[in-house]
């Protein structure tokens, strides 16, 4: 179980986090969504602790687990689009289909 009570985090001159608490049941499978610049990454650092807190308490059980996919990518002269369109196999399939 992720438990979070009470965070406070400010940095660059906001505040992320102003009292936030939640908690998260053993098991679960949870997405983080949310505009640029609305604290995700910030969340994920704060968790795994590579930032501090100023206040709150961040409880995560001994040899749990959290998914983790940097927002870097590394620099290729394929675009970002024809990359994740090449991972769909189906559909390159169908376009292939379709062309011949």
């Amino acid at each position: 179980m992720l438990r979070i009570h009470d965070l406070v985090f400010d940095a660059w001159g906001r505040r992320f986090f102003d009292h936030a608490s939640v908690t998260l049941p053993a098991g679960a499978k949870v997405g983080l969504v949310g505009r640029n610049g609305a604290g995700k990454t910030t969340l994920f650092r704060l968790i795994h602790g590579r930032l501090s807190a100023g206040a709150g308490e961040i409880g995560l059980p001994r040899g749990a687990r959290i998914g983790w996919v940097d927002q870097e990518h590394p620099a290729t002269p394929v675009p970002l689009l024809d990359t994740i369109l090449a991972a769909d196999v189906e559909r390159a399939n169908l376009t292939r289909e379709l062309t011949t």
